[in-house]
């Protein structure tokens, strides 16, 4: 006789005390220029992979309050390898369009191709410093490559126009070491034992000048070997928006997830999401990619924005 495991239960559609105020599924489409049809953004965009000891899921979806005004999704998600073999990085990138800006959506989508490019061409350097744990290093040379994204997005307007929010997963399973890092709001959390945890770095009062130390004693002086672009790309001023990077070391059953405020400000304030997700995500294997995007646009009363999000399950 064959014996089956109990199937997990339906995913609710909304959780809290009342209902949320919009329908749950996409109602209008934003406006289209048949002359400019690849500016079109889709509603959802899923992904997911597994490298050594990760298991990655990532999505990408239009907020409540955008699906019923036709508005395009302002969050924007890339997901790349770069290298090969126990050689290779993984990062996701995850950007938000500041809000009632013209073209919120391509700000976003800019600087999640920025910052590719800029983390693809130092990939080889950035293995070796995640296997050698080299976090000054490391928080140098990525805080240098998001200032210079995010400053050419100001240069056109004078005012940041896009929130950037990176994670970088080596693919070799010796390597437990995960990096955060980036500028904007958002959330960053571990899920470790069935309980939620904000690992969001502080963001200082002051930014340490170039070349200076930082109360936890990382050093500010790596360059990545990228060229300094000209003027205007290279802010005179500090940056308007702080840097913000966080360190991991991965322990298996683990559940790191990154995500835009879409998702971080529910999951601060309302205890039932956090259950909920808490109960969904501690099971030994990572959900699919049908069940994760069911889990994470679960809706709660008076969160109706754009939800971005990247979890890794560790083995």
């Amino acid at each position: 006789m064959a014996h089956f495991s109990p199937a997990a239960p339906p995913t609710p559609d909304y959780v809290g005390s009342r209902p949320p105020t919009y329908a749950p599924e996409p109602t209008a489409l934003p406006a289209a220029d048949p002359e400019e049809l690849g500016e079109l953004v889709p509603d959802t965009v899923l992904e997911g992979a597994r490298y050594g000891a990760c298991t990655l899921r990532a999505v990408s979806l239009r907020g409540d309050s955008a699906r019923y005004r036709g508005e395009a999704r302002r969050d924007a998600l890339l997901v790349a390898r770069f290298g090969a073999g126990e050689q290779a990085l993984v990062l996701v990138a995850m950007a938000t369009g500041a809000r009632a800006v013209p073209g919120a959506h391509r700000a976003a989508a800019e600087a999640c191709r920025w910052i590719g490019q800029a983390v693809g061409r130092s990939h080889e350097r950035l293995v070796e410093d995640l296997r050698a744990d080299r976090r000054g290093d490391l928080k140098s040379g990525l805080n240098r490559l998001t200032d210079r994204t995010l400053g050419k997005l100001r240069a056109g307007s004078g005012e940041p126009t896009a929130s950037l929010r990176c994670l970088l997963l080596p693919a070799d399973p010796d390597c437990r070491t995960r990096v955060f890092f980036g500028a904007g709001e958002g959330g960053l959390f571990r899920l470790r034992d069935g309980e939620w945890r904000s690992l969001e770095p502080a963001v200082p009062a002051v930014p340490a000048a170039p070349g200076e130390g930082t109360p936890d004693g990382d050093r500010l002086t790596m360059d990545l070997g990228i060229p300094v672009p000209p003027s205007p790309y290279e802010p005179a001023e500090p940056p308007q928006t702080p840097f913000r990077f966080r360190a991991v070391i991965a322990r298996p059953g683990d559940v790191l997830m990154m995500c835009t405020s879409g998702l971080a400000d529910p999951l601060h304030g309302e205890a039932s999401l956090r259950a909920f997700l808490g109960r969904r995500w501690s099971r030994p294997a990572a959900p699919g990619l049908a069940g994760f995007l069911a889990d994470t646009q679960t809706r709660v009363k008076g969160y109706a924005d754009d939800r971005t999000a990247a979890a890794v399950w560790e083995a």
